[in-house]
Protein backbone atom coordinates (compact mmCIF):
# COMPACT_ATOMS: atom_id res chain seq x y z
CA UNK A 1 0.00 0.00 0.00
CA UNK A 2 2.69 2.36 0.32
CA UNK A 3 4.31 1.52 -2.93
CA UNK A 4 7.41 -0.56 -0.98
CA UNK A 5 8.12 -4.14 -3.27
CA UNK A 6 11.25 -5.38 -1.63
CA UNK A 7 11.62 -7.49 1.17
CA UNK A 8 13.90 -5.59 2.84
CA UNK A 9 11.44 -2.96 3.84
CA UNK A 10 9.48 -5.11 5.90
CA UNK A 11 12.14 -4.37 8.68
CA UNK A 12 11.45 -0.65 8.83
CA UNK A 13 7.63 -1.59 10.59
CA UNK A 14 9.13 -4.99 12.87
CA UNK A 15 9.13 -2.28 15.53
CA UNK A 16 5.77 -0.99 14.85
CA UNK A 17 3.11 -2.31 17.27
CA UNK A 18 0.24 -0.05 15.03
CA UNK A 19 1.40 -1.79 11.88
CA UNK A 20 1.23 -5.29 13.59
CA UNK A 21 -2.45 -4.68 15.22
CA UNK A 22 -3.68 -2.96 12.40
CA UNK A 23 -3.01 -6.40 10.42
CA UNK A 24 -4.38 -8.30 13.22
CA UNK A 25 -0.88 -10.26 13.20
CA UNK A 26 1.40 -10.71 16.55
CA UNK A 27 4.60 -11.33 14.81
CA UNK A 28 6.37 -9.71 12.14
CA UNK A 29 8.79 -12.13 10.10
CA UNK A 30 12.26 -10.56 9.22
CA UNK A 31 13.21 -10.38 5.34
CA UNK A 32 14.80 -13.25 4.79
CA UNK A 33 11.94 -15.53 6.34
CA UNK A 34 9.34 -13.56 4.59
CA UNK A 35 11.72 -14.24 1.50
CA UNK A 36 12.03 -18.01 2.07
CA UNK A 37 7.97 -18.59 3.15
CA UNK A 38 7.13 -16.35 -0.30
CA UNK A 39 9.67 -18.88 -2.31
CA UNK A 40 7.77 -22.26 -0.48
CA UNK A 41 4.13 -21.07 -0.91
CA UNK A 42 3.59 -18.34 -3.49
CA UNK A 43 2.52 -21.07 -5.90
CA UNK A 44 -0.42 -22.32 -3.34
CA UNK A 45 -1.94 -18.73 -3.12
CA UNK A 46 -2.62 -18.23 -6.35
CA UNK A 47 -5.88 -19.64 -6.37
CA UNK A 48 -6.77 -17.02 -3.53
CA UNK A 49 -6.08 -13.95 -4.65
CA UNK A 50 -8.81 -13.47 -7.79
CA UNK A 51 -11.61 -14.17 -5.41
CA UNK A 52 -10.40 -11.68 -2.70
CA UNK A 53 -10.27 -8.94 -5.45
CA UNK A 54 -14.02 -10.07 -7.19
CA UNK A 55 -15.09 -10.11 -3.67
CA UNK A 56 -13.58 -6.45 -3.01
CA UNK A 57 -15.31 -4.79 -5.87
CA UNK A 58 -18.42 -6.65 -5.39
CA UNK A 59 -18.68 -5.84 -2.00
CA UNK A 60 -18.28 -2.10 -2.76
CA UNK A 61 -19.82 -1.60 -6.26
CA UNK A 62 -17.18 0.97 -7.20
CA UNK A 63 -17.95 3.83 -10.02
CA UNK A 64 -16.22 1.55 -12.55
CA UNK A 65 -16.32 4.57 -15.44
CA UNK A 66 -19.01 3.53 -18.13
CA UNK A 67 -19.11 4.70 -21.52
CA UNK A 68 -21.52 7.16 -22.77
CA UNK A 69 -22.77 4.25 -25.35
CA UNK A 70 -23.31 2.68 -22.68
CA UNK A 71 -20.62 0.00 -22.55
CA UNK A 72 -18.44 -1.35 -20.01
CA UNK A 73 -15.09 -0.96 -20.95
CA UNK A 74 -12.56 -4.30 -20.49
CA UNK A 75 -8.96 -3.40 -21.54
CA UNK A 76 -6.78 -6.15 -21.61
CA UNK A 77 -3.22 -5.52 -22.44
CA UNK A 78 0.62 -6.47 -21.86
CA UNK A 79 3.58 -4.27 -20.57
CA UNK A 80 7.34 -4.18 -20.41
CA UNK A 81 8.69 -4.75 -17.31
CA UNK A 82 12.93 -3.80 -17.12
CA UNK A 83 14.55 -6.17 -15.02
CA UNK A 84 17.79 -6.38 -17.20
CA UNK A 85 21.11 -6.80 -15.37
CA UNK A 86 19.55 -9.91 -13.27
CA UNK A 87 19.22 -13.70 -13.37
CA UNK A 88 16.10 -14.34 -12.07
CA UNK A 89 13.41 -16.69 -13.65
CA UNK A 90 11.46 -16.14 -16.66
CA UNK A 91 13.52 -12.66 -17.83
CA UNK A 92 13.90 -12.31 -21.53
CA UNK A 93 13.96 -9.87 -24.21
CA UNK A 94 11.16 -8.47 -24.26
CA UNK A 95 8.76 -6.51 -27.54
CA UNK A 96 10.13 -3.08 -26.19
CA UNK A 97 13.65 -4.22 -26.37
CA UNK A 98 14.63 -4.35 -22.71
CA UNK A 99 15.14 -7.87 -20.84
CA UNK A 100 12.67 -8.26 -18.25
CA UNK A 101 8.98 -9.64 -18.44
CA UNK A 102 6.15 -8.82 -19.87
CA UNK A 103 3.01 -9.03 -17.40
CA UNK A 104 -1.00 -9.25 -18.78
CA UNK A 105 -3.16 -6.71 -17.18
CA UNK A 106 -6.93 -6.34 -17.31
CA UNK A 107 -8.72 -2.92 -16.05
CA UNK A 108 -12.39 -2.18 -15.67
CA UNK A 109 -13.93 0.67 -16.31
CA UNK A 110 -12.55 3.53 -17.46
CA UNK A 111 -11.22 4.51 -14.10
CA UNK A 112 -8.51 1.56 -13.61
CA UNK A 113 -10.08 -1.51 -11.51
CA UNK A 114 -7.50 -4.19 -12.22
CA UNK A 115 -9.42 -7.51 -12.24
CA UNK A 116 -5.95 -9.39 -13.05
CA UNK A 117 -2.61 -9.11 -13.14
CA UNK A 118 -0.97 -12.21 -14.53
CA UNK A 119 3.05 -12.05 -15.11
CA UNK A 120 4.78 -14.00 -17.96
CA UNK A 121 7.72 -14.63 -19.26
CA UNK A 122 9.77 -11.78 -21.57
CA UNK A 123 10.27 -13.33 -24.35
CA UNK A 124 6.32 -14.66 -24.59
CA UNK A 125 3.98 -13.48 -27.14
CA UNK A 126 1.23 -11.26 -26.33
CA UNK A 127 -1.17 -13.61 -27.50
CA UNK A 128 0.28 -16.81 -26.39
CA UNK A 129 -1.87 -18.69 -24.09
CA UNK A 130 -4.29 -15.32 -23.69
CA UNK A 131 -7.25 -17.42 -24.61
CA UNK A 132 -6.68 -18.77 -20.80
CA UNK A 133 -6.51 -15.51 -19.63
CA UNK A 134 -9.76 -14.52 -21.15
CA UNK A 135 -11.82 -17.32 -19.62
CA UNK A 136 -10.69 -16.00 -16.52
CA UNK A 137 -11.07 -12.26 -16.62
CA UNK A 138 -14.03 -12.11 -18.66
CA UNK A 139 -16.50 -13.91 -16.34
CA UNK A 140 -14.85 -12.27 -13.61
CA UNK A 141 -16.15 -9.31 -15.27
CA UNK A 142 -19.87 -9.88 -15.98
CA UNK A 143 -20.43 -11.06 -12.82
CA UNK A 144 -19.09 -7.62 -11.63
CA UNK A 145 -21.10 -5.51 -14.12
CA UNK A 146 -24.62 -7.93 -13.03
CA UNK A 147 -23.96 -6.86 -9.66
CA UNK A 148 -22.97 -3.12 -10.20
CA UNK A 149 -23.96 -0.93 -13.44
CA UNK A 150 -25.59 -4.04 -15.36
CA UNK A 151 -23.62 -2.51 -18.52
CA UNK A 152 -22.80 -5.02 -21.66
CA UNK A 153 -19.21 -5.38 -21.49
CA UNK A 154 -16.67 -4.52 -24.27
CA UNK A 155 -13.21 -6.27 -24.54
CA UNK A 156 -10.56 -3.83 -26.16
CA UNK A 157 -7.47 -5.09 -27.15
CA UNK A 158 -4.63 -3.71 -29.02
CA UNK A 159 -2.96 -5.25 -32.32
CA UNK A 160 -0.56 -7.91 -30.66
CA UNK A 161 -3.96 -9.74 -29.47
CA UNK A 162 -5.60 -9.70 -32.87
CA UNK A 163 -6.17 -13.60 -33.21
CA UNK A 164 -9.21 -15.43 -34.05
CA UNK A 165 -8.46 -18.16 -31.34
CA UNK A 166 -9.39 -15.13 -28.82
CA UNK A 167 -12.51 -13.64 -30.64
CA UNK A 168 -13.62 -17.29 -30.32
CA UNK A 169 -12.91 -17.42 -26.40
CA UNK A 170 -14.56 -14.21 -25.97
CA UNK A 171 -17.60 -14.86 -28.30
CA UNK A 172 -17.98 -18.41 -25.67
CA UNK A 173 -18.10 -16.48 -22.94
CA UNK A 174 -21.97 -15.23 -23.96
CA UNK A 175 -24.22 -16.92 -22.12
CA UNK A 176 -27.75 -16.68 -20.92
CA UNK A 177 -28.38 -14.38 -17.94
CA UNK A 178 -24.84 -12.72 -17.85
CA UNK A 179 -24.18 -9.62 -19.33
CA UNK A 180 -23.02 -9.55 -23.56
CA UNK A 181 -19.64 -9.03 -24.06
CA UNK A 182 -18.53 -7.46 -27.63
CA UNK A 183 -14.99 -7.28 -28.54
CA UNK A 184 -12.91 -4.64 -30.45
CA UNK A 185 -9.60 -5.25 -31.21
CA UNK A 186 -6.55 -3.43 -33.13
CA UNK A 187 -5.83 -5.38 -36.52
CA UNK A 188 -2.36 -6.42 -37.55
CA UNK A 189 -1.85 -5.98 -40.80
CA UNK A 190 0.49 -8.59 -41.18
CA UNK A 191 2.19 -7.23 -44.12
CA UNK A 192 -0.20 -6.35 -46.31
CA UNK A 193 0.96 -4.01 -49.29
CA UNK A 194 -0.90 -0.53 -48.87
CA UNK A 195 1.14 1.06 -51.70
CA UNK A 196 -0.82 -1.94 -53.54
CA UNK A 197 -4.10 -1.66 -51.87
CA UNK A 198 -4.58 2.20 -52.28
CA UNK A 199 -4.35 1.80 -56.28
CA UNK A 200 -7.28 -0.72 -56.03
CA UNK A 201 -9.92 2.04 -53.98
CA UNK A 202 -12.75 3.78 -55.48
CA UNK A 203 -11.96 7.05 -55.68
CA UNK A 204 -14.92 7.90 -54.08
CA UNK A 205 -13.38 6.66 -50.45
CA UNK A 206 -10.34 9.34 -50.57
CA UNK A 207 -10.70 12.33 -48.71
CA UNK A 208 -8.25 15.03 -48.04
CA UNK A 209 -7.87 16.95 -45.05
CA UNK A 210 -5.14 19.03 -46.06
CA UNK A 211 -2.74 19.45 -49.08
CA UNK A 212 -0.55 16.19 -49.13
CA UNK A 213 -2.79 13.89 -47.07
CA UNK A 214 -5.54 11.97 -48.23
CA UNK A 215 -7.41 9.61 -45.91
CA UNK A 216 -9.90 6.48 -47.31
CA UNK A 217 -12.41 4.83 -44.41
CA UNK A 218 -14.11 1.84 -45.61
CA UNK A 219 -15.37 -1.62 -43.50
CA UNK A 220 -15.43 -4.87 -44.87
CA UNK A 221 -17.04 -8.23 -43.68
CA UNK A 222 -14.98 -10.56 -41.02
CA UNK A 223 -15.44 -14.34 -41.22
CA UNK A 224 -13.61 -15.33 -37.87
CA UNK A 225 -13.56 -19.76 -37.95
CA UNK A 226 -15.22 -21.74 -35.44
CA UNK A 227 -18.14 -18.19 -34.84
CA UNK A 228 -21.10 -18.69 -36.67
CA UNK A 229 -22.08 -15.17 -37.95
CA UNK A 230 -19.67 -12.88 -39.35
CA UNK A 231 -18.09 -10.30 -37.80
CA UNK A 232 -17.25 -6.19 -38.67
CA UNK A 233 -13.37 -4.99 -39.76
CA UNK A 234 -12.62 -0.94 -40.23
CA UNK A 235 -9.56 -0.04 -42.06
CA UNK A 236 -8.02 3.27 -42.74
CA UNK A 237 -5.56 4.25 -45.22
CA UNK A 238 -3.52 7.26 -44.72
CA UNK A 239 -1.55 8.63 -47.88
CA UNK A 240 1.04 11.57 -47.22
CA UNK A 241 3.16 12.90 -49.88
CA UNK A 242 3.79 16.18 -47.53
CA UNK A 243 4.21 15.36 -44.27
CA UNK A 244 3.17 17.37 -40.97
CA UNK A 245 6.15 20.11 -41.32
CA UNK A 246 5.28 21.06 -44.56
CA UNK A 247 8.34 19.14 -46.30
CA UNK A 248 7.75 17.22 -50.08
CA UNK A 249 8.56 13.53 -49.79
CA UNK A 250 9.95 11.71 -52.66
CA UNK A 251 7.89 8.57 -52.32
CA UNK A 252 4.32 8.73 -50.69
CA UNK A 253 4.10 7.25 -46.87
CA UNK A 254 1.15 4.53 -46.46
CA UNK A 255 -0.01 3.72 -43.26
CA UNK A 256 -2.64 1.34 -43.01
CA UNK A 257 -5.11 0.71 -39.97
CA UNK A 258 -7.42 -1.39 -38.61
CA UNK A 259 -10.26 -2.28 -35.83
CA UNK A 260 -12.29 -5.50 -35.81
CA UNK A 261 -15.53 -5.81 -33.40
CA UNK A 262 -18.68 -7.78 -32.71
CA UNK A 263 -20.39 -4.72 -31.92
CA UNK A 264 -23.90 -3.91 -33.81
CA UNK A 265 -24.07 -2.13 -37.25
CA UNK A 266 -25.84 1.13 -35.89
CA UNK A 267 -22.43 2.39 -34.25
CA UNK A 268 -20.34 3.43 -37.96
CA UNK A 269 -16.31 3.66 -38.63
CA UNK A 270 -16.27 7.11 -36.88
CA UNK A 271 -17.68 5.59 -33.62
CA UNK A 272 -15.50 2.37 -33.42
CA UNK A 273 -12.52 4.81 -34.17
CA UNK A 274 -13.63 6.94 -30.78
CA UNK A 275 -14.46 3.84 -29.13
CA UNK A 276 -11.21 2.47 -29.17
CA UNK A 277 -8.80 6.19 -28.66
CA UNK A 278 -10.14 5.55 -25.00
CA UNK A 279 -7.97 2.28 -24.70
CA UNK A 280 -5.05 4.17 -24.83
CA UNK A 281 -5.54 5.16 -21.26
CA UNK A 282 -4.32 1.99 -19.53
CA UNK A 283 -1.06 3.19 -20.46
CA UNK A 284 -1.19 5.23 -17.65
CA UNK A 285 -2.11 2.30 -15.61
CA UNK A 286 0.77 0.31 -16.28
CA UNK A 287 2.70 3.52 -15.28
CA UNK A 288 0.82 3.37 -11.67
CA UNK A 289 2.03 0.14 -11.38
CA UNK A 290 5.60 0.41 -12.54
CA UNK A 291 6.30 3.63 -11.21
CA UNK A 292 4.02 4.31 -8.21
CA UNK A 293 3.80 1.06 -6.97
CA UNK A 294 7.60 0.42 -7.57
CA UNK A 295 6.97 -3.11 -9.78
CA UNK A 296 9.39 -2.50 -12.15
CA UNK A 297 11.93 -4.39 -10.55
CA UNK A 298 9.95 -7.56 -8.94
CA UNK A 299 12.10 -8.30 -5.72
CA UNK A 300 12.68 -12.42 -6.13
CA UNK A 301 14.39 -14.27 -8.42
CA UNK A 302 11.69 -17.05 -8.17
CA UNK A 303 8.80 -16.62 -10.87
CA UNK A 304 6.27 -18.10 -9.01
CA UNK A 305 7.22 -15.07 -6.12
CA UNK A 306 7.43 -12.40 -8.50
CA UNK A 307 4.06 -13.59 -10.05
CA UNK A 308 2.49 -13.44 -6.69
CA UNK A 309 4.07 -10.17 -5.77
CA UNK A 310 1.99 -9.00 -9.15
CA UNK A 311 -1.10 -10.28 -8.14
CA UNK A 312 -1.28 -8.95 -4.52
CA UNK A 313 0.11 -5.61 -6.18
CA UNK A 314 -3.94 -5.67 -8.42
CA UNK A 315 -5.46 -6.02 -4.91
CA UNK A 316 -3.56 -3.14 -3.19
CA UNK A 317 -4.30 -1.04 -6.90
CA UNK A 318 -7.85 -1.73 -6.66
CA UNK A 319 -7.81 -1.06 -2.97
CA UNK A 320 -5.79 2.38 -3.27
CA UNK A 321 -8.22 3.01 -6.31
CA UNK A 322 -11.57 2.54 -3.85
CA UNK A 323 -10.05 4.77 -1.29
CA UNK A 324 -9.04 7.34 -3.73
CA UNK A 325 -12.88 7.59 -5.21
CA UNK A 326 -14.42 7.35 -1.65
CA UNK A 327 -12.67 10.27 0.19
CA UNK A 328 -10.37 12.49 -2.56
CA UNK A 329 -13.32 13.28 -4.53
CA UNK A 330 -16.01 14.22 -2.23
CA UNK A 331 -16.77 17.82 -0.84
CA UNK A 332 -14.52 17.31 2.52
CA UNK A 333 -11.51 16.01 0.32
CA UNK A 334 -7.96 18.01 0.02
CA UNK A 335 -8.14 20.79 -2.19
CA UNK A 336 -7.30 19.15 -5.99
CA UNK A 337 -8.11 20.10 -9.54
CA UNK A 338 -11.54 18.60 -10.48
CA UNK A 339 -10.59 14.94 -11.91
CA UNK A 340 -12.72 11.53 -12.13
CA UNK A 341 -10.21 9.97 -10.38
CA UNK A 342 -6.82 10.20 -8.74
CA UNK A 343 -3.59 8.47 -9.36
CA UNK A 344 -2.15 5.83 -6.83
CA UNK A 345 0.29 8.47 -6.19
CA UNK A 346 -2.23 11.00 -4.95
CA UNK A 347 -3.68 8.82 -2.77
CA UNK A 348 -0.51 7.28 -0.93
CA UNK A 349 0.48 10.68 -0.36
CA UNK A 350 -2.92 11.80 0.72
CA UNK A 351 -4.25 9.15 2.94
CA UNK A 352 -1.63 7.49 3.68
CA UNK A 353 1.88 9.30 4.02
CA UNK A 354 0.17 10.85 7.07
CA UNK A 355 1.53 12.15 10.32
CA UNK A 356 -0.31 11.12 13.44
CA UNK A 357 0.24 9.71 16.56
CA UNK A 358 -0.27 6.40 17.89
CA UNK A 359 -1.11 6.34 21.44
CA UNK A 360 -2.13 3.29 23.46
CA UNK A 361 -4.59 3.37 26.46
CA UNK A 362 -6.87 1.15 28.05
CA UNK A 363 -6.13 -1.52 26.03
CA UNK A 364 -7.10 0.54 23.06
CA UNK A 365 -4.99 2.19 20.16
CA UNK A 366 -5.74 5.99 19.48
CA UNK A 367 -4.66 7.43 16.33
CA UNK A 368 -4.40 11.14 16.64
CA UNK A 369 -4.45 13.45 13.35
CA UNK A 370 -3.45 16.88 12.94
CA UNK A 371 -6.84 19.20 14.18
CA UNK A 372 -6.05 21.57 11.01
CA UNK A 373 -5.69 18.51 8.83
CA UNK A 374 -8.04 19.09 5.39
CA UNK A 375 -6.93 15.22 4.83
CA UNK A 376 -7.81 14.11 8.52
CA UNK A 377 -11.91 14.32 7.52
CA UNK A 378 -11.63 12.74 4.45
CA UNK A 379 -9.74 9.91 5.87
CA UNK A 380 -12.07 9.83 9.21
CA UNK A 381 -14.98 9.78 7.36
CA UNK A 382 -13.36 6.77 5.18
CA UNK A 383 -11.79 4.51 7.44
CA UNK A 384 -15.56 4.89 9.20
CA UNK A 385 -17.04 3.57 6.23
CA UNK A 386 -14.92 0.26 5.24
CA UNK A 387 -14.72 -0.27 9.47
CA UNK A 388 -18.48 -0.54 8.64
CA UNK A 389 -18.05 -2.41 5.59
CA UNK A 390 -16.06 -4.77 7.58
CA UNK A 391 -18.47 -5.39 10.42
CA UNK A 392 -20.95 -6.36 8.10
CA UNK A 393 -19.22 -9.03 5.93
CA UNK A 394 -20.67 -12.01 7.07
Amino acid sequence: MQGKSDFDAVEGFRGDAFFKQALGIGLLPSSPTLRQRLDAKASQMFEHVPPMIESLLAGQRPDYGVLPWPWLPLDVDTFAMDNGGTAKEGVGRTYAGVHGYCPLAAYLGEHGFCLELALRPGTQHSAAQTEFNVERIVPMAQRLSAAGPKAPLLLRMDAGLDSAKLMRAIDACNAPGLPQVDWLIKCNPRGTDAAGLAGQLDAGLWQSPRPGKRVALWEDTLVVPGIEHPRRRVLRLVERTIDRRGQQLLVAQYELEGWSTSLPAHLGAQDLIALYAGHGTHEQFHAEFKSELDLQRLPSGKFDTNHLVCQLAALAMNVLRLMGQRALLGPDAPIRHAAKRRRIKTVMQELIYRAGRIVEHARRFVLGLGANDRAATAFARLHGELAGAVAATP
